[in-house]
């Protein structure tokens, strides 16, 4: 995976243009609240990417692991800002007591964005222990 410190960049920016574009319709969504919170995903989601992106070769894992890492952390953060948007648009509850307060969507909605956020969640916590195991002090040979 050549260049993979680059790609983590580019999908940084791009997230982060989406979580910028996401602030300009925050008004338009069903619950604004969790409007600025799809804005807020985006821009943080998009930074987390390009800091990872700047540390990519520092992490030692093997190409599988590698490939894993990359795939899972991409996943987990494009859609942790999907489900957030939609969550937006449908005005759920799921799984976000504070920015759901008062909203709630149609049964299938609200299943739907919980499963979302849950794998999500899992996403995101293995490719942060994968990288994070991929970071460790190189044992001496």
């Amino acid at each position: 995976m050549r260049d993979t410190n680059r790609r983590l960049m580019f999908h940084g920016m791009v997230l982060f243009l989406l979580g910028l574009l996401t602030g300009f319709a925050e008004q338009h969504f069903a619950n604004v609240r969790m409007g600025l919170a799809a804005h807020l995903e985006g821009l943080m989601n998009g930074i987390f990417l390009v800091a990872l992106g700047g540390i990519w070769t520092y992490v030692r894992l093997s190409t599988t692991a590698t490939a894993i890492a990359f795939w899972t952390v991409l996943y987990g953060t494009y859609l942790n800002w999907l489900m957030t948007v939609l969550a937006a648009i449908f005005g759920t509850a799921a799984l976000s007591p504070i920015t759901g307060a008062g909203h709630s969507g149609q049964p299938w909605q609200e299943t739907f964005v919980t499963v979302g956020f849950m794998s999500v969640g899992v996403a995101i916590v293995i490719a942060s222990v994968m990288i994070i195991w991929g970071l460790r002090k190189e044992v001496p040979r």
